[in-house]
């Protein structure tokens, strides 16, 4: 692992972190680029080595909060806040460099209760996980 890249993205999540949507400290830790284009989310990011599980590919733990944070950050941009009531994510293959995007959709609207998914792709568009959640506004 290079513990310099480590510590300066961890130093950089500490220095810029700000407690709201976009600049909290995960996103800024894992170099997370949120933006809104048309109906959906788009979660950019580097893989690197500090994100990787002992068998030298990303942990599906941060796969897993990438594709949380599209589904919730599009939340929280159409709607408002809300909670994963659940989360089912599926593996399709491990990341171990390039650049990354999670596109964050709605797949039904509720006044309290939403349906979304996430996909994550690699810089040529296949296809590396994807997850499906249920997610209830906050008040």
């Amino acid at each position: 692992m290079d513990d310099q890249a480590a510590r300066a993205a961890f130093d950089h999540a500490i220095a810029t972190q700000i407690p709201a949507f976009g600049t909290f400290f995960l996103a800024k830790f894992l170099g997370l680029a949120i933006t809104y284009p048309d109906d959906r989310s788009e979660v950019r990011f580097t893989v690197q080595d500090f994100m990787f599980n002992p068998q030298g590919s990303m942990h599906g733990g941060i796969i897993g909060t990438v594709l949380d944070i599209a589904m919730g950050h599009l939340l929280q941009h159409t709607f408002g806040a809300g909670m994963t009531l659940e989360m089912k994510t599926q593996f399709i293959r491990a990341p171990k460099a390039g650049d990354l995007m999670a596109v964050g959709r709605f797949l039904r609207r509720g006044r309290s209760i939403n349906f979304l998914e996430a996909r994550l792709q690699d810089d040529a568009g296949d296809l590396l996980a994807f997850a499906t959640s249920t997610w209830r506004l906050l008040a």
